[in-house]
Protein backbone atom coordinates (compact mmCIF):
# COMPACT_ATOMS: atom_id res chain seq x y z
CA UNK A 1 0.00 0.00 0.00
CA UNK A 2 1.48 3.59 -0.94
CA UNK A 3 2.83 5.03 2.33
CA UNK A 4 1.33 8.53 1.27
CA UNK A 5 -1.72 7.40 -0.07
CA UNK A 6 -2.59 5.84 3.18
CA UNK A 7 -1.50 8.69 5.22
CA UNK A 8 -3.10 11.77 3.10
CA UNK A 9 -6.49 9.98 4.16
CA UNK A 10 -5.88 10.90 7.35
CA UNK A 11 -4.40 14.21 7.00
CA UNK A 12 -6.33 15.43 4.01
CA UNK A 13 -8.98 16.14 6.61
CA UNK A 14 -6.84 18.63 8.49
CA UNK A 15 -6.22 20.01 5.41
CA UNK A 16 -2.53 20.51 4.57
CA UNK A 17 -1.79 22.34 1.75
CA UNK A 18 0.03 21.45 -0.39
CA UNK A 19 -0.22 18.16 0.71
CA UNK A 20 1.88 16.64 3.73
CA UNK A 21 4.33 13.91 1.42
CA UNK A 22 4.78 17.35 -1.42
CA UNK A 23 5.76 18.68 1.61
CA UNK A 24 8.46 16.45 2.77
CA UNK A 25 9.57 15.92 -0.67
CA UNK A 26 9.88 20.11 -1.05
CA UNK A 27 11.87 20.28 2.27
CA UNK A 28 14.53 17.86 0.30
CA UNK A 29 14.29 19.89 -2.70
CA UNK A 30 15.00 22.91 -0.88
CA UNK A 31 18.23 21.44 0.96
CA UNK A 32 19.83 20.08 -2.16
CA UNK A 33 18.91 23.63 -3.25
CA UNK A 34 21.33 24.77 -0.74
CA UNK A 35 24.10 22.26 -0.23
CA UNK A 36 24.53 21.30 -3.97
CA UNK A 37 25.32 17.80 -3.60
CA UNK A 38 26.58 15.97 -5.82
CA UNK A 39 25.30 12.49 -5.36
CA UNK A 40 22.20 11.37 -3.51
CA UNK A 41 20.81 8.19 -2.20
CA UNK A 42 16.94 7.85 -0.91
CA UNK A 43 16.65 4.95 1.04
CA UNK A 44 12.53 3.26 1.40
CA UNK A 45 12.57 5.15 -2.43
CA UNK A 46 8.86 3.42 -2.95
CA UNK A 47 7.22 4.73 -5.76
CA UNK A 48 10.53 6.55 -6.76
CA UNK A 49 8.74 10.01 -6.34
CA UNK A 50 11.35 11.69 -4.57
CA UNK A 51 14.23 10.81 -6.86
CA UNK A 52 12.04 11.97 -9.81
CA UNK A 53 11.57 15.31 -8.29
CA UNK A 54 15.36 15.32 -7.98
CA UNK A 55 16.71 14.23 -11.15
CA UNK A 56 15.69 18.07 -12.57
CA UNK A 57 18.39 19.07 -10.02
CA UNK A 58 21.33 20.36 -12.06
CA UNK A 59 23.84 20.07 -9.32
CA UNK A 60 23.08 16.13 -8.94
CA UNK A 61 25.44 13.59 -11.29
CA UNK A 62 24.16 10.45 -9.61
CA UNK A 63 21.11 9.11 -7.67
CA UNK A 64 20.27 5.72 -6.17
CA UNK A 65 16.97 4.12 -4.42
CA UNK A 66 16.82 1.84 -2.11
CA UNK A 67 13.82 -0.02 -1.15
CA UNK A 68 12.56 -3.42 0.47
CA UNK A 69 9.98 -4.09 -2.04
CA UNK A 70 11.17 -4.15 -5.81
CA UNK A 71 7.91 -4.11 -7.08
CA UNK A 72 6.52 -0.95 -6.08
CA UNK A 73 9.69 0.65 -7.28
CA UNK A 74 8.79 -1.10 -10.62
CA UNK A 75 5.47 0.26 -11.07
CA UNK A 76 6.42 4.18 -11.57
CA UNK A 77 10.94 3.84 -12.15
CA UNK A 78 9.96 4.21 -16.15
CA UNK A 79 9.83 8.25 -15.08
CA UNK A 80 13.62 7.76 -14.32
CA UNK A 81 14.05 7.09 -17.74
CA UNK A 82 15.67 9.31 -20.46
CA UNK A 83 13.23 11.12 -22.65
CA UNK A 84 13.53 11.70 -26.02
CA UNK A 85 14.25 15.41 -25.24
CA UNK A 86 17.14 14.62 -23.15
CA UNK A 87 18.66 13.14 -26.22
CA UNK A 88 17.75 15.68 -28.25
CA UNK A 89 19.63 18.76 -26.33
CA UNK A 90 21.73 16.36 -23.96
CA UNK A 91 22.30 18.20 -20.45
CA UNK A 92 26.22 19.72 -20.09
CA UNK A 93 26.34 17.95 -16.37
CA UNK A 94 26.38 13.83 -16.14
CA UNK A 95 23.10 11.89 -14.52
CA UNK A 96 23.05 8.51 -13.31
CA UNK A 97 19.91 6.67 -11.85
CA UNK A 98 20.09 3.42 -10.25
CA UNK A 99 17.32 1.52 -7.94
CA UNK A 100 18.45 -1.61 -5.70
CA UNK A 101 16.36 -3.77 -3.92
CA UNK A 102 17.23 -4.41 -0.38
CA UNK A 103 17.26 -3.37 3.40
CA UNK A 104 18.99 -1.04 4.74
CA UNK A 105 20.26 -3.04 7.35
CA UNK A 106 22.88 -4.64 5.38
CA UNK A 107 25.61 -2.79 3.88
CA UNK A 108 26.48 -2.73 0.35
CA UNK A 109 29.66 -1.01 -1.35
CA UNK A 110 27.17 0.17 -3.79
CA UNK A 111 25.98 2.98 -1.33
CA UNK A 112 29.26 4.54 -0.27
CA UNK A 113 30.28 8.10 -1.09
CA UNK A 114 27.22 9.77 -1.16
CA UNK A 115 26.97 13.41 -0.49
CA UNK A 116 23.30 13.22 1.28
CA UNK A 117 21.12 10.52 2.05
CA UNK A 118 17.73 10.90 2.81
CA UNK A 119 15.03 8.75 5.28
CA UNK A 120 11.99 9.81 4.82
CA UNK A 121 8.75 7.98 6.23
CA UNK A 122 11.15 4.81 6.61
CA UNK A 123 12.41 4.32 9.77
CA UNK A 124 8.60 3.63 11.32
CA UNK A 125 8.34 0.73 8.93
CA UNK A 126 11.78 -1.50 10.39
CA UNK A 127 11.36 -4.25 12.81
CA UNK A 128 13.53 -3.65 15.72
CA UNK A 129 16.18 -5.90 14.83
CA UNK A 130 16.58 -3.50 12.11
CA UNK A 131 16.31 -0.24 13.45
CA UNK A 132 19.16 -1.28 15.83
CA UNK A 133 21.42 -1.60 12.48
CA UNK A 134 20.23 0.83 10.99
CA UNK A 135 22.34 3.69 12.49
CA UNK A 136 25.76 1.55 11.89
CA UNK A 137 24.60 1.14 7.62
CA UNK A 138 23.74 4.26 7.22
CA UNK A 139 26.31 7.04 10.16
CA UNK A 140 28.85 4.36 10.16
CA UNK A 141 29.48 2.57 7.08
CA UNK A 142 27.90 4.66 4.09
CA UNK A 143 29.00 7.64 6.58
CA UNK A 144 27.46 10.88 4.07
CA UNK A 145 28.30 14.30 4.63
CA UNK A 146 24.48 15.05 5.20
CA UNK A 147 21.04 12.47 6.73
CA UNK A 148 17.68 14.02 6.12
CA UNK A 149 15.31 11.25 8.52
CA UNK A 150 11.62 12.06 8.72
CA UNK A 151 9.03 10.07 10.77
CA UNK A 152 5.58 10.97 12.24
CA UNK A 153 4.93 12.69 14.98
CA UNK A 154 2.69 10.75 17.53
CA UNK A 155 1.86 13.80 19.51
CA UNK A 156 -0.03 14.84 16.42
CA UNK A 157 -1.96 11.99 15.97
CA UNK A 158 -4.77 13.09 17.82
CA UNK A 159 -6.19 15.57 15.62
CA UNK A 160 -5.94 13.05 12.55
CA UNK A 161 -9.65 11.71 12.91
CA UNK A 162 -9.50 7.87 12.01
CA UNK A 163 -5.92 7.16 13.88
CA UNK A 164 -6.55 4.69 16.40
CA UNK A 165 -2.79 3.44 16.96
CA UNK A 166 -0.36 4.47 14.23
CA UNK A 167 -1.23 6.36 10.72
CA UNK A 168 -0.12 3.44 8.94
CA UNK A 169 -0.45 -0.40 9.18
CA UNK A 170 2.53 -0.91 8.27
CA UNK A 171 4.45 1.28 10.99
CA UNK A 172 6.18 -0.61 13.67
CA UNK A 173 6.14 2.58 16.02
CA UNK A 174 5.32 6.21 16.16
CA UNK A 175 7.96 8.34 18.39
CA UNK A 176 6.88 11.95 19.99
CA UNK A 177 9.05 14.38 19.68
CA UNK A 178 11.26 13.56 22.82
CA UNK A 179 11.51 9.69 21.51
CA UNK A 180 12.75 11.02 18.34
CA UNK A 181 14.99 13.19 19.68
CA UNK A 182 16.59 11.36 22.16
CA UNK A 183 17.46 8.80 20.08
CA UNK A 184 18.93 11.14 16.80
CA UNK A 185 21.17 12.90 19.51
CA UNK A 186 22.92 9.43 20.68
CA UNK A 187 23.01 8.22 17.14
CA UNK A 188 24.63 12.19 16.26
CA UNK A 189 27.04 11.51 19.47
CA UNK A 190 27.92 8.11 18.37
CA UNK A 191 28.83 8.82 14.80
CA UNK A 192 30.02 12.20 14.89
CA UNK A 193 27.16 14.45 13.60
CA UNK A 194 25.16 16.88 14.59
CA UNK A 195 21.64 17.36 14.38
CA UNK A 196 18.95 19.77 14.09
CA UNK A 197 15.08 19.20 14.23
CA UNK A 198 12.51 20.96 12.40
CA UNK A 199 9.61 19.63 10.61
CA UNK A 200 6.41 20.45 8.11
CA UNK A 201 2.77 20.08 8.89
CA UNK A 202 1.71 23.03 10.47
CA UNK A 203 -0.97 22.20 12.95
CA UNK A 204 -3.45 24.45 13.40
CA UNK A 205 -4.17 27.59 15.78
CA UNK A 206 -4.25 27.04 19.31
CA UNK A 207 -3.07 23.42 18.26
CA UNK A 208 0.75 24.35 18.46
CA UNK A 209 2.07 22.60 21.47
CA UNK A 210 1.62 19.52 19.41
CA UNK A 211 4.74 20.60 17.22
CA UNK A 212 5.07 19.43 13.31
CA UNK A 213 2.76 16.70 12.36
CA UNK A 214 6.00 15.25 10.18
CA UNK A 215 9.01 15.31 12.54
CA UNK A 216 12.25 15.91 10.89
CA UNK A 217 16.18 15.80 11.82
CA UNK A 218 19.31 16.76 9.73
CA UNK A 219 22.20 15.33 10.64
CA UNK A 220 25.73 16.97 9.04
CA UNK A 221 28.62 15.03 9.55
CA UNK A 222 31.49 16.94 12.01
CA UNK A 223 34.54 15.86 10.36
CA UNK A 224 35.91 14.53 6.62
CA UNK A 225 36.23 10.82 6.49
CA UNK A 226 40.03 10.13 6.67
CA UNK A 227 41.26 7.41 4.24
CA UNK A 228 41.72 4.70 6.97
CA UNK A 229 38.23 5.10 8.20
CA UNK A 230 36.18 5.22 5.40
CA UNK A 231 38.00 1.99 3.89
CA UNK A 232 38.01 0.06 7.50
CA UNK A 233 35.29 -2.89 7.11
CA UNK A 234 33.73 -2.43 3.63
CA UNK A 235 32.17 -5.53 2.17
CA UNK A 236 34.15 -6.94 -1.07
CA UNK A 237 30.48 -8.32 -1.47
CA UNK A 238 27.79 -6.68 -3.32
CA UNK A 239 24.00 -7.51 -1.21
CA UNK A 240 21.40 -5.53 -3.10
CA UNK A 241 20.31 -6.64 -6.49
CA UNK A 242 19.95 -3.76 -9.06
CA UNK A 243 16.36 -3.42 -10.64
CA UNK A 244 17.50 -0.73 -12.75
CA UNK A 245 19.81 1.81 -14.65
CA UNK A 246 19.59 4.57 -16.47
CA UNK A 247 22.58 6.96 -17.58
CA UNK A 248 21.41 10.44 -19.51
CA UNK A 249 22.54 11.61 -22.23
CA UNK A 250 25.19 13.97 -21.16
CA UNK A 251 28.19 16.65 -23.07
CA UNK A 252 30.84 15.18 -20.86
CA UNK A 253 30.67 11.98 -23.29
CA UNK A 254 32.47 12.96 -26.31
CA UNK A 255 29.50 10.73 -28.71
CA UNK A 256 26.97 13.40 -27.69
CA UNK A 257 29.14 16.39 -27.37
CA UNK A 258 30.39 15.81 -30.78
CA UNK A 259 26.82 15.96 -31.98
CA UNK A 260 25.73 18.93 -30.35
CA UNK A 261 28.73 20.75 -31.56
CA UNK A 262 28.43 19.78 -35.43
CA UNK A 263 24.58 20.85 -34.78
CA UNK A 264 25.24 24.24 -33.46
CA UNK A 265 28.37 25.11 -36.26
CA UNK A 266 25.86 24.05 -38.89
CA UNK A 267 23.33 26.17 -37.73
CA UNK A 268 25.63 29.42 -36.75
CA UNK A 269 27.59 28.65 -39.71
CA UNK A 270 23.60 28.80 -42.19
CA UNK A 271 22.36 32.18 -40.11
CA UNK A 272 26.14 33.50 -41.27
CA UNK A 273 25.53 32.47 -45.01
CA UNK A 274 21.94 33.91 -45.29
CA UNK A 275 22.74 37.39 -43.74
CA UNK A 276 26.05 37.63 -46.01
CA UNK A 277 23.74 36.06 -49.25
CA UNK A 278 21.05 37.89 -48.55
CA UNK A 279 23.44 41.72 -48.31
CA UNK A 280 24.80 40.66 -51.45
CA UNK A 281 21.47 40.06 -53.24
CA UNK A 282 20.11 43.56 -51.78
CA UNK A 283 22.90 45.79 -52.98
CA UNK A 284 22.78 43.67 -56.57
CA UNK A 285 19.22 44.25 -56.76
CA UNK A 286 20.05 48.08 -56.31
CA UNK A 287 21.68 48.27 -59.57
CA UNK A 288 19.86 45.46 -61.72
CA UNK A 289 15.88 44.93 -61.64
CA UNK A 290 15.98 42.17 -63.88
CA UNK A 291 15.40 39.19 -61.55
CA UNK A 292 16.94 36.88 -64.34
CA UNK A 293 20.18 38.32 -64.57
CA UNK A 294 21.10 37.80 -60.90
CA UNK A 295 22.52 34.96 -61.03
CA UNK A 296 25.26 36.09 -63.46
CA UNK A 297 25.89 39.26 -62.45
CA UNK A 298 25.75 38.35 -58.67
CA UNK A 299 29.50 38.81 -57.20
CA UNK A 300 30.98 38.36 -53.32
CA UNK A 301 32.03 41.02 -51.33
CA UNK A 302 34.81 40.13 -49.10
CA UNK A 303 33.66 43.88 -47.14
CA UNK A 304 29.82 43.39 -47.11
CA UNK A 305 28.63 41.89 -44.55
CA UNK A 306 25.57 41.84 -41.91
CA UNK A 307 25.75 44.53 -39.49
CA UNK A 308 24.38 41.71 -37.19
CA UNK A 309 27.68 39.77 -37.15
CA UNK A 310 29.90 42.70 -37.09
CA UNK A 311 30.90 42.14 -33.57
CA UNK A 312 32.13 38.50 -34.24
CA UNK A 313 34.77 39.91 -36.55
CA UNK A 314 37.39 40.79 -34.98
CA UNK A 315 39.83 40.75 -37.75
CA UNK A 316 39.39 40.84 -41.56
CA UNK A 317 40.56 36.94 -42.57
CA UNK A 318 37.18 36.57 -40.10
CA UNK A 319 35.08 37.84 -42.53
CA UNK A 320 32.97 35.13 -44.52
CA UNK A 321 33.12 34.98 -48.60
CA UNK A 322 31.51 33.51 -51.73
CA UNK A 323 33.68 32.46 -54.48
CA UNK A 324 31.95 31.01 -57.44
CA UNK A 325 29.03 29.47 -55.90
CA UNK A 326 30.62 28.09 -52.68
CA UNK A 327 30.09 30.68 -49.18
CA UNK A 328 33.29 30.41 -46.86
CA UNK A 329 32.35 30.80 -43.10
CA UNK A 330 36.09 30.79 -41.37
CA UNK A 331 35.92 28.46 -38.72
CA UNK A 332 36.81 31.48 -36.32
CA UNK A 333 33.99 33.19 -36.97
CA UNK A 334 31.46 30.73 -35.77
CA UNK A 335 34.34 29.68 -32.67
CA UNK A 336 33.32 33.05 -31.87
CA UNK A 337 30.07 32.86 -31.09
CA UNK A 338 29.13 32.23 -27.31
CA UNK A 339 27.31 28.78 -27.51
CA UNK A 340 30.23 27.00 -29.86
CA UNK A 341 32.72 28.63 -27.74
CA UNK A 342 31.24 27.24 -24.47
CA UNK A 343 30.30 23.87 -25.69
CA UNK A 344 34.43 23.48 -27.58
CA UNK A 345 36.37 25.55 -24.59
CA UNK A 346 38.94 25.61 -27.49
CA UNK A 347 39.90 26.22 -31.14
CA UNK A 348 41.41 23.11 -31.72
CA UNK A 349 38.76 20.88 -29.64
CA UNK A 350 35.93 22.79 -32.26
CA UNK A 351 38.61 21.46 -35.59
CA UNK A 352 38.63 17.69 -33.83
CA UNK A 353 35.22 17.60 -32.97
CA UNK A 354 33.73 18.92 -36.55
CA UNK A 355 36.67 16.73 -38.56
CA UNK A 356 34.50 14.85 -41.07
CA UNK A 357 31.30 15.72 -40.05
CA UNK A 358 30.78 18.84 -41.55
CA UNK A 359 32.38 20.17 -45.17
CA UNK A 360 35.48 21.87 -44.80
CA UNK A 361 38.17 24.06 -47.21
CA UNK A 362 40.85 22.29 -48.15
CA UNK A 363 43.10 24.30 -45.44
CA UNK A 364 40.39 23.56 -43.20
CA UNK A 365 40.20 26.93 -42.08
CA UNK A 366 36.02 27.10 -43.37
CA UNK A 367 32.26 25.78 -43.51
CA UNK A 368 32.24 25.10 -47.12
CA UNK A 369 27.88 25.82 -48.06
CA UNK A 370 27.73 25.34 -52.15
CA UNK A 371 24.99 28.29 -53.16
CA UNK A 372 24.39 26.47 -56.46
CA UNK A 373 21.08 25.34 -55.40
CA UNK A 374 19.60 28.41 -53.87
CA UNK A 375 20.89 30.84 -56.41
CA UNK A 376 18.68 28.39 -59.25
CA UNK A 377 15.79 29.32 -56.60
CA UNK A 378 16.23 32.98 -57.15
Amino acid sequence: MDKNFQEEQFTGIVKFTPPLYKQRYQFIKDLVGKYKPKKVADLGCADCTLLWMLKFCNCIEVLAGLDISASVMKEKMHRLSPLPGDYLQPAERSLTVTLHHGSVAHKDPCMLGFDLVTCIELIEHLEQSELKKFPEVVFGFMAPSIVVISTPNSEFNPLLPGVTLFRHPDHKFEWNRAQFQSWALETARRYDYSVEFTGVGHPLTGMEKVGFCTQIGVFVRKYAQTTESAQSEKPTEAVYKTVFKAVYPSLKDEKYLQNAVVSEVIFTAQIIKRSLLDRLMSEHEEYNDDPTERKSKFQPSMNRFSEDFGKALVEKSMEPFVNGNVVYIPLKTIFSFPKVNRLCGTFEKLHKLIAGKVTLSSDGSAVMFNTEHENEEN
